[in-house]
């Protein structure tokens, strides 16, 4: 029991995990600069990275749009915001049609906006999948930014989060239903049919001793009478 538990714990890890580096997330960022850098990709860290922008031809070599930001800090997974400030640096990549499907192919545009912040001073809301990993070189990927007035009396509401957890506890509860009548339907008449059929052998292997059995005492007897 005790290691079907530990299966069950770091499956639900690795499905945390995995949500938390695919799902969108916001941050509250004063963008300070944007560069570009060239990378060469690792076999470590390339699976962090999207591919080339859309019309590219893939390289293992290229450049990278990095956007650099001053990030207000948080609590409880970004909802409760903290006066403390901490240096994030994302990246600026095309997702295009394949995995995460953000299909981002505006990354051009989202570096000069990124561009037009850091020049103005600007604070901004960052949407971003991903994380960042200061030893292997991976940023999070930026989706879009939108500017902002102040940054103490702005509302981020994730709705494509709660949406999408919804849709899942959704699912979750139809497979539930469907598993629980498969197993009325189908497992557990098969289950009776074949403990049905159990106790007829067993019955049948018991009258089989009962009579050999009698069949051994009567003999028994018969040597008794010589």
């Amino acid at each position: 029991m005790r290691i079907v538990t530990v299966f069950k714990l770091l499956a639900l890890l690795i499905v945390g995990l995995f949500l938390h580096y695919v799902l969108p997330q916001h941050d509250v960022v004063r963008v300070t600069s944007t560069e570009v850098i060239r990378v060469d990709f690792s076999g470590w860290n390339r699976i962090f990275y999207a591919q080339a922008d859309s019309g590219n031809v893939e390289q293992p070599t290229r450049d990278l749009r990095l956007i650099n930001t001053e990030k207000r800090k948080t609590w409880a997974l970004g909802f409760v915001p903290r006066d403390s400030t901490e240096i994030m640096v994302y990246r600026n990549e095309d997702t295009g049609w394949i995995w995460p499907p953000y299909f981002k192919f505006d990354s051009s545009d989202l570096q000069a906006e990124a561009s037009v912040a850091g020049r103005d001073d600007s604070w901004a809301v960052i949407t971003h999948y991903g994380w960042r990993m200061r030893w292997a070189s991976i940023y999070p990927n930026a989706i879009a930014l939108r500017e902002i007035d102040d940054p103490d009396n702005v509302t981020i509401v994730p709705w494509f989060n709660i949406a999408f957890f919804i849709f899942l506890a959704f699912c979750f509860g139809m497979l539930r239903i469907m598993w629980a009548q498969f197993r009325e339907r189908s497992l557990d008449p098969l289950g009776d049919r074949v403990g049905d059929r159990y106790d007829a052998v067993s019955a049948g292997v018991a009258e089989h001793r009962s009579g050999v059995r009698n069949w051994l005492n009567s003999w028994r007897s018969k040597d008794k009478r010589r």
